[in-house]
C-alpha cells in the first residue's frame, strides 16, 4: 500500500509536467511566473534575517561567537580527541547490541551526504568570486571552530533521543531543546525553541538542502548537456529522490554509505590532479589566499566582507551550529552520546578543511575567479558552472566528471535532508501527514531546478542559517552537561575502561 501511494504521488508530479512539455510557451510562462513570485518572497525574508551589526550579518556573528565559545568550553576537544574520533568511525568501538538504526560510519556518511555537496563546489566558487581568494582561509577557520559546535549538538542529540516502540529513532535539536531544557525547569522556553527549530528546519529542507542543490547541479549538468531543459532535469531528480526516501534513514544510510565516499574520492582525485599538474602555482595560490584574507582588494566591505563570505559559506557547507546533522547522528547505534559527538566533529574537517580547500585551490590556480571571460558566471553567482569552468581549463572532459560528482553530491544531500525535515515534521504533527511533507519536498526540488541562481542562493542562506538561532541558544544552556559527560568519558578512556571491540 505504501509503495502504491508513492506511485500515485510520482504520477501526480509527472502528468502536469508532461502536459506542459506539449506546450513550450505555456512552460516558459509558468517557469517565469514561478521565478518571479519566488524572487519577491526571498527578497523579503533575506532583508529580515540578515540585519547587520558592526558590519556583520547577525546570523554570521551568532555562528562565530557560538563556535568559539563551545571550542573554549570543551577545551579544544576538536584537537585533543581527533585520533580517537577516527578510531570510533572505523568501527573499533561498534557494538551491534547497542540501540540505534545505523553504525557510526553510516551515521557519519548520512550526515556528510547532507553536508558534502554543492556547498563545497558551488558555494566555494561563490565565496571566492564575491569575497576574493581570502574567503577560503576564513572558511577554514570557521570549519576548525565549527568542529566543536558539531560535537556539542550531536552529543546532545544522542543524549536526548527517543527510541520508539518499533525501534526507530527520533532525535535532534527539537528533542534536546524540549527535553533538556525541561529538565532544567525551562519547559515552555524549550518547547518554543524546539518548535521554532522544527519550522526552520522544514523550510531549510525545502531551500538550501533541496532547491539550491537542484538549481546548482542543473547548472553543472547543463554545461555537459546544454540542450537538457531545466524542467526535464527537475523531473528526473524528483523521481530518483522520491524512490530513495521511501525507505527512511536505513536506506538513506546505505545509499549514502556507498555514494558519499565514492564521490568524495572522485572529486578529491580530480582536484588533486589539477593542483599537482600546476604544482609550481601552489605557493603563489596559497600566498594569494592568505594575503586576500587580511588585505583584500576590490572586495565590497573590505576584510569584514571577506570574513562574512568565508563564515557564511562555511556554515552553509558544513552546517556546524545549525543542528541538522544531529538528526542523523541521533540514529547511530551506541550507548555513549559523547562517542557519537566525537564522530560528528570529523564532518567539518572533511567537508571544509579538506574538500572546500581543494575547490578553492583549483579556483585560484586556474584564475577563473578573476579572469574577464568568466565574469558573467561570477555576476550571476553560478558557482557550479564556475567550478566546472576551472576544471575545463585543464582538460576538456573534466567537466563531465564534475557534472557526475555534482549530481551525486546534490542527490545525496537531498535524500539526507528529506529525512531531517521529515523528523521535524513528525515532531510537530505527531507523525501525521508525512506524505504531504514528501510531496512538498519533491515540488520544491522542481522549483529549484527552474529558478534563478541568485534567488535560490539567498533563500538557501536565509532558511539554513536561521536554524542556528534556536539551536545555539539552547546549546549555551545545555553545554555544561556535555562538558561534564565529556570529562567522565575521557577519564574512563584514559584509565583503559573502554575496550575496543575490534
Amino acid at each position: 500500500m505504501k509503495r502504491i501511494s508513492w506511485l500515485y504521488m510520482l504520477l501526480f508530479l509527472l502528468i502536469p509536467t508532461v502536459a506542459l512539455a506539449a506546450e513550450p510557451e505555456a512552460t516558459d510562462s509558468l517557469i517565469n511566473n514561478i521565478d518571479r513570485v519566488f524572487s519577491s518572497f526571498v527578497d523579503i525574508i533575506f532583508s529580515i534575517l540578515f540585519v547587520k551589526i558592526g558590519g556583520f550579518p547577525l546570523i554570521v556573528l551568532w555562528l562565530i561567537i557560538g563556535a568559539i565559545f563551545f571550542t573554549i568550553r570543551m577545551q579544544f576537544i576538536n584537537i585533543r580527541a581527533f585520533k580517537h574520533a577516527i578510531d570510533i568511525v572505523t568501527g573499533k568501538y561498534d557494538d551491534p547490541d547497542d540501540q540505534g538504526e545505523v553504525t557510526h560510519f553510516q551515521a557519519l556518511a548520512a550526515a556528510l551526504s547532507g553536508t558534502v555537496g554543492l556547498g563545497n563546489i558551488a558555494g566555494v566558487a561563490v565565496a571566492v568570486s564575491v569575497g576574493g581568494p581570502g574567503a577560503a582561509l576564513w572558511m577554514t577557520v570557521a570549519g576548525f571552530f565549527g568542529m566543536t559546535s558539531k560535537f556539542v549538538e550531536c552529543t546532545l542529540a544522542q543524549k536526548y533521543r527517543i527510541v520508539k516502540a518499533d525501534g526507530t529513532i527520533s532525535g535532534g535539536p527539537m528533542r534536546y531543546l524540549s527535553k533538556g531544557l525541561a529538565e532544567m525547569g525551562q519547559r515552555t522556553f524549550g518547547r518554543v525553541l524546539a518548535v521554532m527549530f522544527s519550522v526552520l528546519c522544514i523550510s531549510a529542507a525545502f531551500g538550501g538542502a533541496n532547491m539550491f542543490q537542484a538549481n546548482q547541479s542543473y547548472g553543472a549538468v547543463s554545461t555537459v548537456l546544454p540542450r537538457l531543459p531545466s524542467w526535464v532535469y527537475g523531473l528526473v531528480l524528483v523521481v530518483l529522490v522520491g524512490l530513495v526516501i521511501i525507505g527512511g534513514i536505513r536506506r538513506i544510510g546505505m545509499v549514502a554509505g556507498t555514494l558519499v565516499p565514492l564521490m568524495c574520492v572522485l572529486y578529491v582525485l580530480v582536484s588533486l590532479f589539477i593542483i599537482l599538474t600546476n604544482f609550481t602555482e601552489i605557493p603563489g595560490a596559497i600566498a594569494t589566499i592568505i594575503s586576500g584574507a587580511f588585505s583584500p582588494e576590490a572586495v565590497e566591505g573590505g576584510i569584514i566582507g571577506v570574513i562574512i563570505q568565508g563564515f557564511q559559506r562555511s556554515a552553509f557547507s558544513n552546517e556546524a551550529g545549525v543542528g541538522s546533522a544531529a538528526i542523523a547522528h541521533s540514529a547511530a547505534r551506541t550507548d555513549e552520546p559523547i562517542r557519537e559527538g566525537l564522530v560528528a566533529l570529523l564532518e567539518p574537517f572533511i567537508d571544509t578543511i579538506v574538500v572546500c580547500n581543494m575547490t578553492a585551490l583549483v579556483i585560484v590556480i586556474t584564475n577563473v575567479y578573476n579572469a574577464d571571460e568568466f565574469a558573467p558566471l561570477r555576476e550571476a553567482k553560478k558557482g557550479a558552472e564556475l567550478t566546472s569552468a576551472a576544471f575545463g581549463t585543464v582538460l576538456d572532459w573534466f567537466p563531465i566528471l564534475l557534472a557526475i560528482a555534482v549530481f551525486c553530491f546534490a542527490f545525496s544531500t537531498m535524500i539526507s535532508w528529506s529525512y531531517y525535515g521529515e523528523r521535524c515534521w513528525d515532531y510537530l504533527s505527531g507523525g501525521r501527514g508525512l506524505i504531504i511533507y514528501k510531496i512538498l519536498f519533491l515540488i520544491a526540488a522542481f522549483v529549484g531546478s527552474v529558478s534563478k541562481p541568485s534567488s535560490v542562493i539567498n533563500f538557501s542562506d536565509a532558511t539554513l542559517l536561521s536554524m542556528a538561532f534556536p539551536n545555539i541558544l539552547g546549546g549555551y544552556f545545555l553545554c555544561g552537561q556535555v562538558a561534564k559527560d565529556l570529562q567522565d568519558y575521557i577519564g574512563r578512556l584514559s584509565r583503559g575502561e573502554m575496550i575496543p571491540t575490534k
